[in-house]
């Protein structure tokens, strides 16, 4: 018999659907993503050849490098893309400041939930900064698109958070994240 494909709960034969999940940062849910990508890290391959061996290449691990992580929402009035955004760059003509660097990275936590609405897994992403801002898209008078705002944020890392309990047994749908 084949082991179990979840440990937590073992009646569970179907992975997580992508639709249900939240951001948070500043230690609160920011409202609307549609979208959040991007969360990997390749790894360089370093390929070598052994002095007197004649069997080939080797390969090993090189450097480890964290891709962007891009979020996307649909335009809202909350303005917490264009103030973190401004934290990077930001020209006031009257002071002649055009950067606040002091607090102008944060840490974000993605959170992904079951059909019951119950957190089943969460990524920690570490020290991230806005280095793409979209304010606002392309505007076409004869579609019927949502306005979708982006933010790519560079960062030094992410982990999964393994500091909650996993939702176990058979889960109900319904809820709300």
């Amino acid at each position: 018999m084949p082991a179990p494909p979840f440990t937590i709960d073992n009646e569970r034969g179907d992975p997580y659907k992508l639709f249900r999940f939240r951001v948070k940062w500043d230690g609160r849910i920011v409202a609307g993503f549609s979208s959040v990508h991007g969360l990997s890290r390749p790894t360089e391959v370093v390929t070598f050849r052994s002095g007197g061996d004649p069997s080939g290449l080797r390969h090993m691990p090189g450097q480890t490098e964290y891709a962007a992580v891009t979020l996307e929402r649909g335009m809202t009035h909350d303005a917490a893309f264009a103030q973190w955004a401004n934290k990077i760059w930001t020209y006031d003509s009257a002071s002649g400041h055009d950067a606040s660097l002091e607090d102008f990275r944060k840490d974000i936590r993605i959170e992904l939930f079951n059909e019951a609405g119950q957190l089943a897994l969460a990524y920690n992403v570490y020290r991230s900064w806005p280095s793409e801002y979209s304010a606002l898209p392309e505007l076409d008078a004869s579609g019927n698109a949502v306005a979708i705002q982006s933010l790519v944020l560079q960062n030094e890392g992410w982990d999964r958070d393994t500091g909650f309990t996993t939702p176990a047994g058979p889960e109900s749908v319904g809820g709300d994240p």
